[in-house]
């Protein structure tokens, strides 16, 4: 498989249900770092897996809906905990639409899957991976 990751940030306030989240459950401030990762059996005729600028594009305008916001106030994320394995979903949902719709340079049936991972710090992180056909 060959995979092209792009990266971007997003800086969002959140609050979590459930005893299981201890301090968490109070509102506070968190900074991700996101990772979208691209994944093709083949390169296109052009040698690559799909083209970085527009990856990177399509990663900032999923990304920037949520960046500098309280999750708790959107309201597609009422009553859900915005985890972050929950939030590594979103953005895949968001960024397949977008390889589906060729907008990634390659036509989206040529990709075979993507990977979104979310590092809450330099210790901890969580990803979600599937194909995207």
């Amino acid at each position: 498989m060959f995979t092209v990751e792009v990266r971007d940030h997003i800086m969002i306030a959140h609050s979590f249900r459930g005893a299981v989240f201890g301090p968490a459950q109070a509102l506070h401030g968190a900074t991700f770092v996101v990772d979208a990762a691209f994944i093709a059996k083949a390169l296109d005729t052009n040698g690559i897996v799909i083209d970085i600028g527009r990856a990177l594009d399509v990663l900032k305008a999923t990304l920037q809906p949520i960046n500098y916001c309280n999750l708790d106030d959107r309201p597609e994320f009422k009553g859900v905990n915005t985890t972050t394995e929950f939030l590594t979903k979103y953005i895949f949902d968001q960024l397949a639409v977008a390889a589906r719709a060729d907008q990634l340079g390659r036509p989206g049936n040529e990709l075979h899957a993507i990977r979104v991972t979310i590092s809450e710090s330099h210790i901890a992180r969580a990803w979600y991976e599937a194909e995207i056909h």
